[in-house]
């Protein structure tokens, strides 16, 4: 009997490691089990003080998906999101009184002035945010600085939607990487080209990147759950694996700081029965908002070390893929913001702000500067909010 319990043991291990190897686990897995062992060890910690919930929705915003040519579709699209976020966003406010904000990462290479001015008159609204997205291939350090630089000006000067810094004068901006390869991380080079790719943001502006996770993607680092600073090797690709954590009373590190989404594993929904789900904080049809993910980007507890009651969730979407779009802007998330505003700001135990990534940004930096109470007087610590510009109606 022994035996063949051994025996079926040993055949649930292989499988497991053959799953986890097909969905590039191996990686990041092991990272995932310390922090479990080190989240028990700290259960307790500042359990008696109210757990501020910081909830960032970031949107890989992409009107041309898989139709580049067609202009039409396009404006149905942005049209879909000007009419029915802020309707649907009013409904639902943070303990702050503010109502869910999408940060808007809009790509370079599908740049159109029309878009973007209705984006920013949703923005001047209070709903949301605009920051930078680009997919690119084969690029070099010289090109990339230029695309950069290029579109944070054009941003800034036709729309108002970027930030300025306060002391230098240079205008700022977040950051995601299309299909995920930061750094040029794809293990078979493609999607960037660029190895000192973190050199290059942080000189042309770029405050903070958000681009992960990107799990099941071999582009996915070893650092998870985690706000750190990461130092670029210009020779070497995904300089971001591994970096310096951000804590209080630290000081600016490397290149480049990145605020990580939950990355978890879901043991409540497994794949034939043994493998469990990757929570990897992305909102779609195939996998939808519920209260036990919402749960989870909670238990993930994504903070600046030495303050565990500023709580970070960052997740994402592609908003503008027309299969996705009645899960944003229907019921399904409806019920997510419910529950949000229902048992994560009680205002006993919890409180819960929703931040654009800017936002989340400032609070971070607050954070690491040993600011303390709410953090709602933090929204605009270092980098104050775009003035953006209205639609003429």
């Amino acid at each position: 009997m022994w035996f063949v319990l051994c025996i079926l043991f040993v055949i649930a291990l292989i499988g497991f490691f053959y799953l986890a190897n097909q969905r590039n686990m191996l990686h990041w897995l092991p990272e995932y089990l310390k922090q479990i062992v080190t989240q028990h060890r700290m259960e307790g910690e500042g359990a008696n003080e109210i757990q501020h919930i910081m909830f960032c929705f970031v949107d890989h915003y992409e009107p041309q998906w898989e139709n580049p040519d067609n202009i039409e579709l396009e404006r149905q699209r942005v049209d879909r999101w000007f009419e029915q976020y802020p309707r649907m966003a009013s409904k639902y406010r943070d303990s702050d009184g503010y109502s869910p904000k999408h940060s808007f990462f809009y790509p370079e290479e599908e740049y159109r002035e029309e878009h973007l001015a209705k984006l920013s008159d949703i923005c001047y609204r209070g709903f949301g945010e605009i920051e930078i997205h680009l997919h690119h291939e084969n690029d070099t350090s010289e090109n990339l600085t230029n695309t950069l630089t290029g579109f944070a000006k054009l941003l800034n000067e036709k729309h108002n939607a970027l930030p300025v810094d306060p002391k230098t004068g240079q205008i700022k901006y977040a950051f995601i990487h299309g299909n995920w390869c930061l750094d040029n991380s794809h293990p078979n080079g493609e999607w960037c080209g660029v190895n000192d790719e973190l050199i290059v943001l942080n000189k042309t502006g770029c405050y903070v990147d958000l681009t992960f996770p990107s799990a099941p993607s071999p582009t996915q680092p070893l650092t998870i759950n985690s706000i750190y600073y990461v130092k670029d090797d210009p020779e070497r690709p995904k300089s971001h694996d591994k970096g310096q954590h951000i804590k209080v009373g630290g000081k600016a590190w490397g290149d480049l700081l990145l605020i990580n989404g939950p990355l978890m594993l879901n043991w409540k929904k497994r794949k034939f029965g043994l493998m469990p789900r990757v929570e990897n904080a992305d909102i779609r049809t195939s996998n939808p908002p519920s209260k036990e993910r919402v749960d989870l980007w909670v238990k993930a507890n994504v903070h600046v070390k030495g303050q565990p009651n500023w709580r970070f969730i960052k997740i994402h979407t592609h908003g503008t893929q027309d299969k996705d779009m009645d899960i944003l802007l229907g019921k399904p998330v409806e019920e997510m913001h419910e529950y949000l505003t229902t048992k994560y700001n009680d205002n006993k135990k919890y409180k819960l702000h929703y931040v654009s990534s800017r936002e989340m940004y400032n609070i971070v930096k607050a954070a690491e500067s040993g600011k303390t109470g709410d953090p709602n007087q933090y929204r605009d610590f270092k980098l104050p909010k775009p003035a953006f510009k209205v639609l003429d109606r």
